[in-house]
């Protein structure tokens, strides 16, 4: 049996190529960061370069998003073995996915798509979670996704879905407020439902990230600030997840690295109010 993920409290940013030269140039004030894996499972190159940088100095986190650990045939071969290989590389905190399918006949969506919330579709996941974390020798931590659309023939709330494949598989839960907060507005379900539905205790890293607003629904694009619904949502379960690791998602119109870093401070703040006697 692999070891289980150990918490690491702290709080973080993604490792993205517009802040590079400002990261090397000067190390930020913060506790460690995340990779896209995907970006880095590569030969060589300046990405490589820069990661083995960065990871000499803070710890890193792996969060992947071509898994498709709901497709019929999962991860492939090739695939498991570059990301293995990384994962050697860096040593990371965990190694993150999603709960979704990414493609099919080996053809990539670059999409994170929805799943059928029943039994068969939690056998398919189960099976393939279980697959990955033999190869890796480690456990998962599965990450909510945004969704846009449910099925008729759904059996399981998605919390309720995500708490049967921790139990089934042992893996852990990497929760992402915003995914939270637009699916309970797009699907009209309570996010303080949905947080009291967790096991909270398998929490190990937390996604604190912007959205952008349509004409009925809320699209996770992760290019704007985090507004102030996601932020009240951290200020209430904050308490609850002082074991977690945090961090700031930004993947579309990046701004400077000391935004993010302002918005990393509110994250602080508001994790642990200042208490006045």
């Amino acid at each position: 049996m692999f070891p289980s993920v150990a918490s690491f409290a702290g709080f973080g940013l993604g490792l993205r190529p517009p802040h590079y030269e400002a990261i090397l140039a000067s190390p930020p004030p913060i506790d460690f960061f995340e990779i896209i894996s995907e970006n880095f499972m590569i030969d060589g190159g300046r990405p490589l370069h820069v990661l083995d940088r960065v990871r000499a100095d803070y710890p890193v986190a792996m969060h992947g998003v071509s898994m498709s650990l709901g497709s019929p045939e999962g991860p492939g071969p090739d695939y498991l073995r570059r990301l293995h290989t990384l994962m050697r590389r860096v040593d990371p905190l965990w190694v993150s996915d999603h709960l979704c399918w990414t493609g099919v006949n080996g053809r990539n969506s670059h999409d994170l798509l929805p799943l059928p919330l029943t039994e068969a579709a939690m056998a398919t996941v189960c099976r393939h979670i279980d697959r990955v974390q033999t190869f890796l020798q480690r456990p998962l931590l599965i990450e909510n996704p945004s969704t846009y659309v449910t099925f008729a023939e759904d059996t399981y709330t998605e919390w309720g879905f995500l708490t049967e494949l921790c139990r089934r598989t042992g893996c852990y839960l990497l929760l992402d407020l915003n995914n939270v907060f637009v699916s309970a507005h797009n699907h009209g379900f309570s996010a303080q439902a949905y947080l009291d539905g967790l096991p909270l205790e398998r929490v190990r890293q937390v996604h604190l990230a912007g959205h952008s607003e349509g004409e009925t629904l809320l699209i996770d694009t992760h290019d704007a600030p985090i507004p102030d619904g996601v932020w009240a949502l951290w200020a209430k379960v904050a308490p609850r997840l002082s074991h977690a690791a945090i961090m700031i998602e930004r993947d579309d119109e990046i701004p400077p690295l000391p935004e993010l870093l302002a918005e990393l401070d509110t994250a602080r703040r508001l994790a642990s109010p200042v208490v006045y006697v």
